[in-house]
């Protein structure tokens, strides 16, 4: 069975950097959001039951979730982004089981993901690698990365603050400031937890 680490932090923190480095190094890393997008317009019977929930319009003519009217729909009201969120996040939970049950000869799996203990992921991870960089640099980035204000993104940052459970996997972290190496944090993480 293999040791599975979740790689988390906030947007712009650097998860992806970090989850490259681990991919250079060999490691399988499976990205929560681009499998949740796929998942979403790959599966037949999550897409079916999205239309239920959120009305047959979500689904563009091509097939594809229309994400920006299923935005509008759950961005304005929590309990339908609740519901959103159960349908997705149990669809990714089992897709992740999955990829680890074809990945079992490996003795580590990553998963990267923003939203580690909103979707309840931490409760399949032996450990937690949180990505971090102080909010202006965070800002930064995301400006640079996405087009957007600063106010755009410290509304992200806001929106992405979610308490941490009292019981969960121990948490390393990795700084990722833009002056401190990568590598050697990485590197030492891997030693360590071997």
């Amino acid at each position: 069975m293999s040791r599975l680490t979740a790689i988390t932090g906030g947007i712009g923190s650097g998860k992806s950097v970090v989850c490259n480095v681990l991919r250079a190094l060999g490691y399988e890393v499976y990205d929560c959001d681009l499998r949740a997008r796929s998942i979403m317009d790959g599966d037949a019977a999550l897409k079916k039951r999205l239309a239920e929930a959120f009305g047959k319009n979500i689904v563009g003519s091509d097939g594809s979730i229309d994400r920006p009217a299923l935005g509008a729909i759950v961005f304005n009201d929590p309990e339908k982004l609740d519901i959103l969120n159960a349908l997705v996040h149990g669809a990714v939970k089992d897709d992740i089981a999955a990829w680890c049950d074809r990945l079992s000869a490996q003795p580590r799996l990553f998963i990267e993901t923003a939203i580690l203990y909103q979707s309840g992921l931490d409760k399949m991870v032996a450990d937690i690698w949180e990505v971090t960089a102080p909010e202006d640099v965070r800002i930064a980035r995301v400006m640079a990365r996405n087009n957007l204000t600063a106010d755009q993104v410290r509304s992200r940052i806001e929106a992405q603050r979610f308490p941490v459970p009292a019981q969960h996997p121990p948490v390393a972290t990795i700084l990722n400031d833009g002056h401190t190496p990568l590598l050697p944090q990485v590197l030492a993480l891997l030693e360590k937890q071997n």
